[in-house]
């Protein structure tokens, strides 16, 4: 049994929902379920209550909480000690779509926290890193989890989930998804990759007889293009500074709106492995700050 199943009941008790505790996680609902139903066979008691609509947690699932709490506030604390050397060497692959946002500010980070490990980025698709983790060419990539999901014989290590949105130029008028297809040509994210094939998926699935008038595999390059007017889009927007340089139009997708899941793969092997613990927790804490609203500029004394 994972110590990370213990901190998932945390999330549930303190979240009060699967769901909620899934956020929290970075892991899917049906990942977090998974982990409960593990947690209960290996203490061999029902923790939660399933017998109504809504899970709730049992007695029990408090008091294993309250006796797990201390221990793992304890090994948080020695697992963030300063003083413990991380060392060594990471192959680390990254989609392409991902290198202006995600590699800059964690390689700061790791060079100011752990500046004796060195990371050597490889840029790829998916496929290709997650085929070079397999065959032990890098240590671990970060990518888009295949649709069809991960294979059981890598470790997949969740980072982020994020909606695709549509963009849309700034002064287009149209109120709806379906409407600003009809209007305007479709920018198509390459469709060889995750992300592409999600969004070919979801514009077909609005607009059945619409064709790309452009295809291109860098999410700044549409979305400056977008901004130009020349389409509309339906790409992935995990840095929130990439629509401040070329202002568009965000549009929700409802429902329906394909989800593109990030992880971080690996071999099992590597389960313990220091070095790549703390480039995992570094690329998760990169990629909440990308994801938010950048800050205003501040004002200088010379531009009042």
């Amino acid at each position: 049994m994972k110590v990370e199943a213990f901190a998932t009941l945390h999330a549930v008790i303190r979240t009060g929902s699967f769901a909620g505790a899934a956020a929290h996680m970075n892991l899917t609902p049906s990942a977090v379920s998974m982990q409960m139903k593990q947690l209960e066979q290996y203490l061999g008691l029902p923790l939660f209550d399933r017998s109504g609509p809504q899970v709730r947690p049992r007695v029990a699932a408090f008091d294993v909480a309250a006796a797990m709490r201390e221990g793992l506030q304890r090994i948080d604390e020695l697992r963030r000690r300063p003083t413990m050397a991380i060392e060594g060497t990471v192959r680390l692959g990254i989609i392409e779509s991902l290198l202006p946002s995600l590699l800059p500010g964690t390689l700061s980070a790791l060079q100011a926290a752990h500046g004796r490990l060195t990371v050597r980025p490889v840029r790829g698709r998916s496929a290709s890193l997650i085929a070079d983790v397999k065959a032990g060419q890098i240590d671990a990539a970060v990518v888009a989890m295949p649709a069809k999901g991960g294979s059981d014989r890598l470790r997949w290590w969740p980072l982020a989930r994020r909606e695709l949105m549509m963009i849309a130029p700034p002064d287009a008028p149209e109120a709806s998804p379906t409407a600003l297809l009809r209007r305007h040509d479709w920018i198509r994210y390459d469709r060889s990759t995750v992300t592409g094939a999600m969004a070919a998926r979801h514009v077909l699935s609005l607009v059945p007889d619409k064709r790309g008038s452009l295809e291109l595999d860098s999410a700044p390059a549409i979305i400056a293009m977008v901004s130009g007017g020349l389409g509309v889009s339906i790409i992935h927007l995990l840095d929130a500074a990439l629509c401040q340089a070329y202002p568009v139009r965000e549009l929700r997708l409802g429902r329906n709106a394909p989800t593109l899941e990030l992880t971080l793969v690996t071999r099992k092997s590597a389960d313990d492995d220091r070095a790549l613990a703390v480039v995992r927790e570094a690329l998760a804490d990169q990629l909440r700050e990308a994801a938010q609203p950048p800050r205003p500029a501040s004002r200088t004394r010379a531009s009042r």
